[in-house]
């Protein structure tokens, strides 16, 4: 935590605006925010160069692709989290809800094991000796669509810094893999299975479904509530399913499929988080709805980086060119999704809020972070 620091001359990403001015740094929080292009003796001159919140993220798979950066590898987890760390503070990123999965399938050509429990204690405990840049909370993804969810959930506890709380369902045929085919190619490529394998899959998962789903679903709900925890919708489709979260009291929805369903949500006072690599690549890989669409719809309201961390300012950036209002855009990545998690002391330049900060510049339409701070300490 740094004690004093005076960062002058940026061009300030406020709520609302933009403006030219300076920010003073004072244990780790903002002390006072003062317009104009002075750059007072001992400052950083920040020649002109934007400077806004930490970036705030609620959906990353990045954690998983370090401890398991090929098929069947697993890296060791300290290792693991501490590059994973490091990546997401040099992409801006100074706030994260590592995602995790809970509910597992442990047999069969399509399993997938039990991780979270381990890896959640291993990521605390860096967390408590001080190893880790940025700030780390626990995004539990409820996969329904298994065998042992009640049982992993139970092993949580308020103290484990569970922020998040998705209901993911993924049985074939309907949300993310409504086309069947989209998930063929992707179990296909991940696990080498056969067209025989890839139909006794699909079968299992609904058996599985069949047999667990709304037990599932049911003890998600309890349990997120016993963590004290944002409980969130995953890949709504239809109004009928928005109005199911809703009566579950979820009021964020990640990557809704359809502009029926995102419509839905604002009708329902849900906010609509999409995914940042759908933005720039101008549409989903799954066939879903395109962010774009979304955006253009004012249905639009978080951004996440899913996949690829660099992608959130990158997005957030060209959802300011798209709305025409460059503070709009960086609030989908920054107050948006701070306020829908309850964390009502970062995401905006304003005193007495923590000093997590990203200085960047905008060249070809591409954001380049040329500094990012923690609390006032510079980490990336």
């Amino acid at each position: 935590m740094t004690q004093e620091l005076i960062l002058a001359n940026a061009t300030l990403i406020l709520a609302g605006e933009t403006r030219t001015g300076s920010l003073k740094i004072s244990q780790g929080v903002i002390a006072d925010i003062s317009e104009g292009t002075a750059v007072p003796a001992g400052a950083v001159d920040l020649e002109g160069d934007f400077l806004s919140p930490g970036l705030v993220e609620l959906h990353t798979d990045n954690l998983e692709r370090h401890i398991e950066p090929r098929p069947g590898v697993d890296w060791p987890h300290a290792a693991a989290l501490v590059a994973h760390d490091a990546e997401l503070a040099s992409t801006g990123i100074t706030t994260v809800f590592d995602a995790m999965r809970v509910g597992s399938i442990p047999r069969g050509k399509g399993r997938y094991l039990k991780y979270a429990r381990q890896l959640a204690t291993e990521m605390l405990e860096l967390r408590a000796k001080e190893m880790l840049k940025i700030s780390h909370f626990l995004h539990l993804r409820a996969e329904v669509c298994s065998e042992t969810l009640a049982e992993e959930l139970s092993e949580f506890t308020a103290e484990d810094r569970v922020g998040l709380v998705s209901l993911m369902d993924h049985t074939p045929g309907q949300r993310q893999f409504r086309d069947i085919s989209k998930l063929e190619q992707y179990v296909k490529s991940k696990r080498g299975m056969s067209d025989e394998e890839f139909i006794n899959h699909v079968a299992e998962l609904k058996d599985l479904r069949a047999h667990y789903g709304d037990m599932h679903e049911a003890a998600t709900v309890s349990e997120a509530a016993r963590f004290g925890a944002v409980l969130a919708s995953h890949d709504d489709t239809t109004a009928e399913q928005v109005a199911t979260s809703a009566g579950h009291g979820i009021r964020l929805a990640e990557f809704p499929t359809t502009v029926e369903a995102a419509r839905a949500c604002h009708e329902h006072g849900i906010k609509v988080m999409m995914g940042a690599p759908n933005l720039i690549r101008g549409g989903s890989h799954s066939g879903n709805v395109a962010a774009r669409e979304l955006a253009d719809l004012e249905l639009l309201d978080i951004v996440s980086s899913d996949y690829i961390p660099a992608a959130l300012l990158q997005a957030a950036v060209k959802l300011g060119d798209i709305w025409g209002d460059l503070a709009r855009g960086m609030a989908t990545v920054t107050a948006a999704p701070a306020a829908a998690v309850g964390l009502t002391d970062r995401g905006v330049l304003e005193v007495g809020k923590r000093a997590d900060l990203i200085r960047f510049r905008v060249g070809e339409g591409v954001p380049m972070p040329r500094a990012v701070y923690a609390r006032g300490a510079r980490v990336a």
